[in-house]
């Protein structure tokens, strides 16, 4: 182990607190906005208040949706109208995306978005049943910076603001807070590291953080307004960032080998305190095959490495082994037949849990069909998925994308060069089967996905950061085109007609996306959101691919998830059998 900072942080709550209460402050007007949650806000104004100093405390996190968790009084409230800043720093939807779930937390009543000026405000009109209207300014405060990544962004930042007791601004500013002061020096300190050319640069990279926050429920949904998994997605890819540009490579490249990165944020309301050390894997066993009994169909949450061996060994056909970078085992099973052979796998990013189940399940039904023809890689990311165990014990609600890629650092998919390690199960799926459809389950964030100290949109993943139902990507060679409409339009058509629970579903999350993200941006058939894309690069001509937002749920919302996942499987091999092997219109 080498151990590249340890250092405490002073809590910016209390500082701001202390400095107010110097007596030259006596009867001023303090507004902050910091990463704080709203009991400790509360009590930081009556610690203020204490001094004889009148303040208020507001979050710099989403300051529109705690202006209705914290200030509104919803009864009564027949109708909201927002202007939205629309600033030259950032993309226009950035402050609508911002605003969400409002619109699904206020279900009940009309609410409309409107784009406002450059002021980095939004104006919110609230209209009451009683014909009473009020007119409110909520600040949102923001700043320009340049980022490690070389990217301009408008970015959320701490602020205060003060006015003398006779009424005269003395401060207006932008301040970093323990929040932004963390993450500059996880940033600075990494980067400045001799890691030198060769990749993997270490086996393991262990940033732990304890720092204050915001865990909040929003009462919509699967929606957590949570400043602990914001610092972990900014951690996870900012290191990422700082590695490609190391690297020589462009950002988002999903070739890089660092090595396995591992943000730990946990909340803390004493010490504020950083860590950063790179360590060595610890040596793993081979698991053993065991069955906690509950049939895959009531499984509501994600399966042990043990049970996925089980199932994995009861599927039957041809086994095959591979390892992983870390040396775990990556299951194979091949099952001959008579009908054109699919590849169906699941945890290519460890984190979608759902699509493991998914594959598994599908598969005990295939391998009952007299001529199906079919190759089975239930998890084939199991250096992720424990890391992705380890880190829901502490937050278990949260996405979790430091398990999404392999101890390696890379996705999978994307590995440029031997030892292939994992991907070698894919390889060997391929040369075994002929296979010319990969069917290859995946999830996305069940709720928001932010970098707030990254001008707030997932940089690279903007698509995704806020849900938008059960979503396909079907890549196709040049040629296949057709093939690939024909299959997507008979697997979609097969769920809208078997799984109308999913069509509701898709349907009111694909309504909230589109009004906070003021356009679509995908296709839809049959009611399930759609992208076709040509890729020549795929090794098999057809890659379908599912998205459900599964990030991290778990009971009814789980079962629903692999549900749908089984359908889709099967719904896929169906319709490569029937649309593009026989030319059918469809089962």
């Amino acid at each position: 182990m080498a151990i590249l900072l340890e250092q405490t942080f002073e809590r910016t709550l209390d500082a701001w607190v202390r400095e107010f209460s110097d007596p030259a402050y006596r009867g001023a007007r303090v507004q902050a906005w910091l990463f704080e949650d709203a009991a400790a806000r509360r009590s930081a104004e009556l610690r203020l208040s204490q001094a004889g100093v009148h303040a208020r405390f507001f979050s710099a996190y989403k300051p529109l949706v705690h202006f209705f968790l914290d200030e509104v009084d919803v009864s009564g409230l027949a109708g909201v109208t927002v202007r939205y800043p629309v600033h030259e720093a950032a993309p226009r939807r950035r402050f609508t995306l911002e605003a969400y779930p409002l619109i699904g937390m206020l279900d009940t009543m009309e609410v409309s978005l409107e784009p406002g000026g450059p002021e980095l405000e939004y104006a919110v009109e609230l209209r009451y049943a009683t014909a009473r209207t009020e007119q409110k300014r909520v600040f949102a405060p923001n700043h320009v910076v340049t980022d490690h990544a070389g990217v301009v962004s408008l970015t959320p930042t701490g602020w205060v603001r003060v006015e003398s007791a006779d009424g005269k601004l003395l401060l207006d500013e932008a301040r970093p807070t323990e929040y932004s002061r963390i993450y500059d020096t996880i940033l600075r300190v990494v980067g400045s590291q001799p890691w030198g050319e060769v990749e993997p640069y270490f086996e393991r990279l262990e940033v732990s953080v304890d720092l204050p926050g915001i865990e909040r429920d929003t009462g919509y949904d699967d929606e957590v307004i949570s400043t602990f998994e914001a610092m972990h997605e900014e951690i996870y890819f900012g290191l990422l960032e700082i590695f490609q540009r190391h690297s020589g490579r462009p950002l988002g490249n999903r070739g890089l080998q660092p090595g396995q990165i591992v943000p730990d944020v946990r909340h803390s309301e004493r010490e504020v305190k950083l860590r950063i050390a790179t360590e060595a894997y610890e040596p793993v066993r081979d698991v053993v095959s065991r069955s906690l009994g509950t049939p895959l169909s009531g499984v509501n949450g994600p399966l042990s490495l043990e049970r996925i061996a089980h199932e994995m060994k009861a599927v039957g056909g041809e086994p095959f082994v591979v390892r992983s970078r870390q040396g775990r085992q990556v299951w194979g099973s091949y099952v001959r037949g008579a009908e054109p052979a699919v590849v169906i796998s699941g945890g290519q990013h460890a984190n979608e849990a759902s699509g493991v189940v998914g594959a598994l399940a599908a598969a005990h039904v295939l391998k009952a069909r007299l001529d199906a023809h079919f190759v089975l890689i239930g998890l084939e990311n199991p250096d992720g998925y424990a890391l992705f165990g380890r880190l829901c014990q502490t937050n278990p609600r949260h996405m979790h994308h430091a398990a999404r890629y392999t101890a390696l650092g890379d996705d999978l998919a994307y590995r440029e060069k031997a030892p292939y390690y994992e991907l070698d199960a894919r390889f060997k799926a391929y040369e075994m089967s002929g296979a010319q459809l990969h069917i290859s389950l995946h999830g996305y964030p069940s709720h928001e996905w932010t970098r707030p100290l990254s001008g707030y949109l997932p940089r690279n993943f903007e698509l995704w950061t806020v849900p938008k139902g059960f979503f396909l990507v079907m890549r196709h060679h040049p040629g296949w085109a057709g093939k690939a409409r024909a299959l997507i339009e008979n697997i979609t058509a097969r769920l809208a007609r078997e799984q109308p629970e999913l069509i509701r579903f898709n349907r009111r999350q694909v309504a909230l996306f589109r009004a906070h993200a003021q356009e679509q941006g995908f296709d839809t058939v049959n009611g399930i959101p759609v992208q076709f894309t040509e890729s020549p690069g795929e090794r098999v001509p057809l890659m379908l691919i599912s998205e459900f937002p599964d990030e991290t749920v778990y009971g009814d919302r789980f079962r629903f998830a692999q549900e749908v996942q089984t359908a889709t499987a099967l719904a896929a091999v169906d319709g490569y059998l029937n649309c593009v092997t026989r030319g059918g219109a469809g089962k």
